[in-house]
């Protein structure tokens, strides 16, 4: 089964959590920036002396695929941990099911195309394509 993690936290600590799940060998995931509020509806800044009230703050979403519920549970901790900082607007971790998924480049589907094999990498030669396959 696999499950998407995505997880909404402050720019600030991304550097935190890539190296925590760097630590446990997730090395794969997209990153976006994207602006939103939560329950703290935004934060009021003075700017040359004026109030100025940001309702959308700058956030960064990460998203992971993993392969079961065990790597799940790890994941979720491990961002958890890495993101906290006790104060409002740390973000949310959200985890849904993906019915299916494939790699472009190999065909393949599901876990392996998730799953960073290093000898299949090995195969491709330096014009970047698999041995075998025509040119």
């Amino acid at each position: 089964m696999l499950i998407m993690i995505e997880a909404i936290i402050r720019e600030e600590k991304f550097e935190d959590v890539k190296e925590a799940l760097n630590d446990m060998q997730i090395n794969g995931m997209t990153v976006s920036q994207v602006m939103g509020c939560g329950t703290q509806h935004g934060l009021t800044q003075y700017v040359r002396g004026n109030a100025v009230t940001m309702t959308l703050l700058p956030k960064l979403d990460i998203k992971i695929v993993v392969s079961s519920e065990k790597w799940e549970l790890k994941v979720i901790e491990c961002i958890r941990k890495a993101a906290y900082t006790g104060n409002m607007g740390d973000g949310k971790i959200f985890s849904y099911p993906i019915r299916t998924a494939t790699k472009i480049r190999t065909g393949e589907t599901d876990e392996e195309a998730i799953i960073s094999r290093k000898e299949s990498d090995s195969n491709i030669n330096q014009k970047g394509s698999a041995e075998g396959d025509a040119q």
